[in-house]
């Protein structure tokens, strides 16, 4: 089992600045891809940014310009740099990691979720 703790989340003001941690622990083998989701009140669980374990990312054009999401191999950690916050990325931000076991066998996790609110 993989564990992912998110943290970094909090109230800000329109144009404000967050960044967001996820640091992943247990039965850790190898970690592919990692990334952040959000969810709005009433709307679908979205795509934020990923990054692969050789750090290939892909930002969504909501965002693109405004976050940059980066990790921490050595410490199995992935962050998400926001700036210029706008009240629409009011969300719940949800962690996800893609393990792979020594097996081969991927499976996806995630973490619990930190509410980030952006006052206008």
């Amino acid at each position: 089992q993989v564990q992912l703790v998110e943290s970094g989340g909090g109230l800000v003001q329109a144009g404000g600045s967050l960044r967001l941690s996820c640091a992943a622990s247990g039965n850790i083998f190898s970690i592919n891809a990692m990334g952040w989701y959000r969810q709005a009140p009433g709307k679908q669980r979205e795509l934020v940014a990923t990054i692969t374990s050789s750090g290939s990312t892909n930002i969504a054009d909501s965002v693109k310009g405004r976050f940059t999401i980066s990790r921490d191999n050595a410490k199995n950690t992935v962050y998400l740099q926001s700036h210029s916050l706008k009240p629409e990325d009011t969300a719940v931000y949800y962690c996800a990691a893609n393990h792979r076991n020594r097996l081969g066998i991927t499976r996806d996790y995630w973490g619990q979720g930190t509410q980030v609110t952006v006052s206008s």
